[in-house]
C-alpha cells in the first residue's frame, strides 16, 4: 500500500428548551414571531442533554445527543485520528475547491456544495477530537458565514441562490451550535427560514434541493425544538410540498433493472430531469429517511415503515454484499461488479442514523453496521489520503477502463484526490466522525441507548443527573462488549442495548449476573438503579455465516464483518495531486475460486483465525480476523476490461484441485471478490 506524503503540521453546551416545554399555541407573545435574540443569551450549565421534540411533533423513540456528548476512543478514536492526519485534514490544503478562495470564504472559488460538504464532517471531527487545528480551520468558514448573512436573511456565497449547499450548511451549523453553544447560530437560522418561507412560493425548490428536501427539514425541526416558532412548521409543510414524493416512488417501485444513459436520456438537461434524479444513488441514499423525517410532522404510520420498504426494494432489485444498493452512479442491479458511489455511502449511514432515532428499529443499527465497517473503509486507502469514486464488492482491477459504470467515467474505481468527480473528495468525510457522533441515543423515557457499537465514552444529562459511561470492545473484530457506568448520584434509568438479528444466543451479564436472555433483532432493556461503578458486559456470538446473492453466490460474514479474498495488489501512481496522488491498481494473483461448501451446511468447514487487536484494523497488514475455507478455481470466471464478469450462476463444477483460501474483512482488501460461485 502507498503511504502519501503525510502534512506538517470547557466547550459550551447547547440550549436546552428552557420554560418552552409546551405545545406552541402556548407560546408567550414575544416568542412567537421570528425573535432573533430570544435563546441567543441561553447556555445552560451541567453537560450536554438531548433536546426532545416539541408538540405538536412526534415524540422520537430515541434522540441522538449533541455534538461533544460522546468521544471516541480505542480503535474508533485511532480511525479519526487517521481521518484527521490524512486527506480530511488537509483538504484545504491541497484542493482549491475548498481553499483560501472558498465562495465560503467570500472568495470567487468555488461556491456551490464542495465548501458545505467540507465542514460536514470536518466539524465534527474537530470536535471529536478535540482537535485545535482542525476546529481553526472550520471556523473560518463558519465565522464567514455567520458574519456575512444578507440583510434579506440569505447566507452563502453571492453568486448562486441555490437552495441545495444551503441545505448541508444548515447541517454543520446545528452540529456547530451544539458543540460550542455560538449565540450567532440561531438567530441566522431564524433570519434564513423567514426568508425562505417567504420567497419559495415564488422560487420553489428544484432539482437537488427538491429531491433532498428532507435534510432540510431535519434542521428545521432542530430549530423548532429550540424555539418553538410555529411558522417552522409551515416552512417544513411547504418543503414537503414542493419535495419529491419518495414515498410514492417505493410504494410503486418502477427501477427494478440496471440504468442506462439512454434509459434516463442523460444529456437532456444535464442530468436534472426527474427521471434521472430519481434513479440517482446519492438522492436514494438521501432518501431513505424521508418517510420517518416527515413522520414526526404526520404522525402517519405508513410514513414512518417507507423506510424499511424503501431498504427492501433496493435490495431486492439493486442489494450488494456490503450493505450497499449498487449506484454507478444510477441504480445499477444487483450484480456484484457494479458499483456504489461514496457519497451514496456516507449518505445512506447519515440517512439510518436519522432513522433509527426516530423509529427505534434494530435492524436499521445491523445496516448501519454494514456500511460503517464494510463499504465506507473499503473505499479508502489505509492512510485515508485517497479515496474511491466507485466501489465494487467483486473489484478484481482498479484502472481506466469504461467498463462497467452506467453513467459515470473511466476513473470511477480509481483511489485519488478526486475522481471522476470531486463531490466524494468532500463529502465522505462526514461518514466516520457522525457514526461515532451515533453510538449513543436518549430514549423518549430517558434511557441511554447503545445504538451501535465500537469504543468510546459518554457524557449526558439523564434525568437531570450527570451520567459518565465508558464502553471497552474490539467490537467488530470480537464479540465481548463492556461498559461501566457512573451516575453521579444512583439513579433509576433503562439502558437499552441493540441485539442484532444475527446475534442468537447473546449473554448480557449486570456486575457479574447473567440476565434473561435477549431476543435477537430487539434492543434489551435493563432497567435498575445504577450506581457508580456498575459494570454490564455483553457477547455478541461470532459464528461464521453464509449469505445468498447475484445468482445464487454466497458471501461469507460474522458478526457486521463481510469477508473478501483479498487480491495480491500491484499500486501504479497515474499522477502526483499536490499532497496526495491518484492510483490504479493491477492485480498480481488469480482470484476466480468458487467456494466448496456443503449445501446442507454451508458454514460447516470455515475457520475462524484471530490475531493480536491492533489500532488500524481495516488494513490487510493489521487484519485481527481472518476466515480460511475450502475452495476451487473456475478458469471459466475472467474479467473483460478489468472487469469481472458477472458471479456464474451457482452450483458450478470445477475440475481444479480443491485448496484452502483465506478471507479477510472486505475493508482490508483492496482488490477482492465479495460474492463467489459456490461448488
Amino acid at each position: 500500500m502507498p503511504t502519501s506524503v503525510q502534512a506538517s503540521s470547557s466547550r459550551h453546551l447547547f440550549l436546552k428548551q428552557v420554560g418552552l416545554a409546551g405545545p406552541t399555541s402556548s407560546l408567550p407573545a414575544r416568542l412567537a414571531g421570528w425573535s432573533c435574540s430570544a435563546f441567543a443569551s441561553v447556555v445552560p450549565s451541567g453537560w450536554p442533554a438531548a433536546v426532545k421534540n416539541r408538540a405538536p411533533l412526534m415524540q422520537n423513540a430515541f434522540y441522538l445527543l449533541p455534538l461533544g456528548a460522546i468521544k471516541p476512543a480505542g480503535w474508533l478514536r485511532a480511525q479519526l485520528q487517521l481521518q484527521a492526519d490524512g486527506l480530511s485534514g488537509h483538504l484545504d490544503e491541497t484542493w482549491p475547491d475548498v481553499g483560501p478562495k472558498s465562495g465560503w470564504l467570500g472568495g470567487s472559488g468555488e461556491s456551490w456544495e464542495r465548501g458545505p460538504y467540507f465542514l460536514d464532517g470536518l466539524t465534527p471531527l474537530a470536535y471529536l477530537l478535540g482537535d485545535a487545528r482542525l476546529k481553526a480551520k472550520a471556523q473560518k468558514y463558519i465565522d464567514w458565514t455567520l458574519d456575512n448573512q444578507s440583510a434579506n436573511g440569505m447566507f452563502g456565497p453571492r453568486s448562486n441562490d441555490d437552495w441545495w449547499p444551503r441545505i448541508v450548511m444548515l447541517k454543520v451549523l446545528t452540529q456547530y451550535q451544539e458543540a460550542t453553544g455560538d449565540p450567532r447560530v440561531i438567530p441566522l437560522m431564524q433570519r434564513y427560514f423567514q426568508y425562505q418561507l417567504a420567497e419559495l412560493p415564488k422560487r420553489p425548490l428544484r432539482d437537488w434541493g427538491r429531491f433532498r428536501w428532507q435534510d432540510e427539514a431535519v434542521s428545521v425541526f432542530w430549530l423548532y425544538n429550540r424555539t418553538g416558532d410555529p411558522k417552522l412548521l409551515d416552512l417544513v409543510s411547504m418543503l414537503h410540498t414542493q419535495g419529491y414524493d419518495w414515498i410514492a416512488q417505493y410504494a410503486n417501485f418502477k427501477y427494478k433493472e440496471r440504468i442506462t444513459r439512454e434509459y434516463i436520456r442523460l444529456e437532456e438537461g444535464g442530468g436534472l430531469k426527474d427521471l434521472a434524479l430519481a434513479t440517482h444513488g446519492v438522492n436514494n441514499g438521501q432518501a431513505i429517511k424521508s418517510g420517518p423525517v416527515w413522520s414526526v410532522f404526520s404522525g402517519s404510520e405508513t410514513d414512518r415503515k417507507a423506510v424499511l420498504q424503501m431498504i427492501a426494494e433496493l435490495d431486492r432489485y439493486h442489494g450488494l454484499p456490503n450493505g450497499m444498493f449498487s449506484c454507478d452512479e444510477h441504480l445499477a442491479g444487483p450484480n456484484p461488479s457494479q458499483g456504489s458511489e461514496l457519497c451514496t455511502v456516507v449518505e445512506y449511514m447519515f440517512s439510518l442514523e436519522q432513522s433509527l432515532a426516530i423509529l427505534g428499529e434494530p435492524a436499521l443499527g445491523d445496516r448501519l453496521e454494514r456500511l460503517a465497517f464494510n463499504a465506507l473503509p473499503g473505499t479508502l486507502t489505509d492512510d485515508m489520503w485517497a479515496h474511491q469514486y466507485n466501489q465494487e464488492p467483486n473489484q478484481v482491477e482498479c484502472s481506466l477502463h469504461g467498463r462497467p459504470w452506467t453513467t459515470d467515467g473511466p476513473e470511477s474505481n480509481l483511489f485519488g484526490l478526486e475522481p471522476n468527480f470531486g463531490c466524494c473528495t468532500a463529502n465522505f468525510n462526514q461518514g466516520w466522525p457522525k457514526f461515532a457522533a451515533s453510538l449513543f441515543m436518549l430514549s423518549h423515557d430517558d434511557g441511554l441507548v447503545a445504538s451501535a457499537y465500537a469504543p468510546c465514552e459518554v457524557r449526558t444529562m439523564v434525568r437531570d443527573t450527570q451520567v459518565h459511561l465508558t464502553e471497552e470492545t474490539n467490537y467488530p473484530f470480537r464479540g465481548t462488549v463492556q461498559w461501566t457506568v457512573n451516575p453521579a448520584s444512583p439513579l433509576v434509568f433503562p439502558l437499552l442495548l441493540r441485539i442484532p438479528q444475527w446475534a442468537t444466543g447473546t449473554k448480557i451479564r449486570v456486575n457479574g449476573q447473567l440476565q434473561q436472555q435477549p431476543a435477537a433483532g430487539s434492543f434489551a432493556r435493563i432497567e435498575r438503579t445504577w450506581k457508580t461503578g456498575d459494570r454490564v458486559e455483553v457477547e455478541f456470538p461470532l459464528e461464521p455465516r453464509v449469505s445468498r446473492w447475484f445468482h445464487g453466490s454466497v458471501a461469507a460474514e460474522r458478526g457486521p464483518l463481510v469477508f473478501s479474498y483479498g487480491i495480491g495488489e500491484d499500486w501504479l501512481k497515474l499522477r502526483d495531486r499536490g499532497m496526495t496522488a491518484d492510483w490504479q491498481i493491477y492485480p498480481t494473483t488469480q482470484w476466480n475460486y468458487a467456494l466448496a461448501l456443503d449445501p446442507a451446511s454451508p458454514t460447516y468447514g470455515i475457520a475462524v483465525v484471530e490475531t493480536e487487536m491492533k489500532d488500524l484494523p481495516f488494513t490487510a497488514k493489521h487484519t485481527p480476523v481472518k476466515l480460511e475455507v475450502k475452495g476451487r478455481k473456475l478458469p471459466q470466471w475472467r474479467a473483460v476490461d478489468g472487469v469481472a464478469d458477472p458471479v456464474p450462476e451457482s452450483p458450478v463444477t470445477s475440475d481444479q484441485p480443491e485448496e484452502t483460501i483465506t478471507l479477510i474483512p472486505y475493508a482490508a482488501a483492496k482488490l477482492r471478490i465479495t460474492a463467489f460461485p459456490q461448488t
